[in-house]
């Protein structure tokens, strides 16, 4: 049970500082010089974010990991075709609710990789393979680096959604802003690695405030432009009804798909927590690198879907680490 309020409390500190950053891109909105200021610390925050990541992540939970290449495969599918094909699919049912701008958003979501934390944090507290989701989380966030352009790319001109510019340009920009600090990082794991070993506490909080500083100043940009008189409460009733809709789809599928495939209870977690989410903290970077600017109809969405994914993991968590290893049915 320990394990599992460390999960609450690092969840209830990263939604919190959302919520702050929210309220100060409202109240206090930044702009001017002081908007130039922040771009800069939050662009910094990004490459130190990703080069901290290479640092991080071992080469030999990747190559252990993979030989579990039935687990991987069931969760890239998920992450990287299941979403990309269901969303687009359901965009006559939900978009006349959210809005044509907001559903874009979700369309961008589902290009996202997996999160890291969350659910290794999630699959170790439910019970489940935790090398695994490891492994599953950390590939799907280096794949992301690649692959979620090209989805944007491909989604976005086929919905007739305006704004994804993949060319030259935004691949050199993921290149210097996002892969190159993450291979920097990786070089550099053998003199770091012991360092960020001993400094958890601090490197999860580079990561939150990086989050919060993309959140801040994109809320800042929307005060000043006045996106949000634009938006309406029903919208937002409507956007989080939506983005719950499509993770209990997702729980589902990835839950009786692995059963039905005989995977073990432990896999089966990994495959659910690992398989269902996706990651604010490489999205709104990447939102920068792709797009050249942060879009608020873009923004939300992610930022909603990440609130109700973190909801219903803990949940569903709890619920799993409640019936412990010897119940059947689960």
């Amino acid at each position: 049970m320990r394990s599992l309020r460390r999960i609450f409390a690092k969840a209830d500190r990263f939604t919190t500082g959302i919520i702050v950053s929210v309220i100060l891109g409202l109240v206090v909105p930044c702009s001017g010089n002081a908007a130039g200021l922040f771009d800069t610390l939050t662009n910094a925050a990004i490459v130190l974010l990703f080069y901290l990541y290479g640092v991080k992540l071992s080469r030999e939970s990747v190559i252990a990991g993979l030989l579990n290449w039935r687990l991987q495969s069931m969760v890239l599918l998920f992450t990287f075709i299941f979403f990309p094909v269901v969303i687009p699919l359901l965009q006559p049912v939900f978009e006349p609710l959210v809005g044509a701008s907001l559903y874009a958003g979700l369309i961008y979501v589902a290009c996202l990789p997996s999160t890291v934390q969350s659910s290794i944090a999630f699959t170790s507290v439910a019970g489940g393979n935790v090398p695994a989701a490891v492994c599953s989380a950390s590939v799907s966030s280096l794949l992301g680096v690649f692959l979620t352009p090209m989805l944007v790319g491909l989604l976005f001109s086929q919905s007739n959604t305006t704004g994804a510019d993949i060319g030259v340009d935004t691949i050199l920009k993921i290149c210097y802003q996002i892969l190159l600090p993450f291979v920097l990082g990786q070089l550099s794991r053998r003199w770091l690695k012991n360092w960020v070993a001993k400094h958890k506490q601090l490197i999860s909080w580079n990561d939150q405030t990086t989050i919060w500083l993309v959140i801040y100043t994109s809320f800042s940009a929307a005060t000043v432009s006045g996106y949000w008189a634009q938006l309406s409460a029903p919208q937002l009733g409507a956007l989080i009804l939506t983005s719950a809709a499509i993770l209990a789809l997702t729980f589902a599928a990835t839950y009786f798909s692995s059963k039905a495939l005989k995977f073990s209870r432990e896999d089966r977690i990994a495959i659910v927590f690992c398989g269902s989410k996706k990651s604010l903290a490489v999205g709104a970077p990447m939102m920068l690198a792709i797009f050249g600017k942060l879009d608020n109809n873009l923004l939300l969405p992610l930022m909603v879907f990440h609130q109700v994914q973190l909801m219903a993991c803990a949940q569903l968590a709890r619920i799993w680490h409640m019936h412990g290893a010897d119940n059947g049915g689960y």
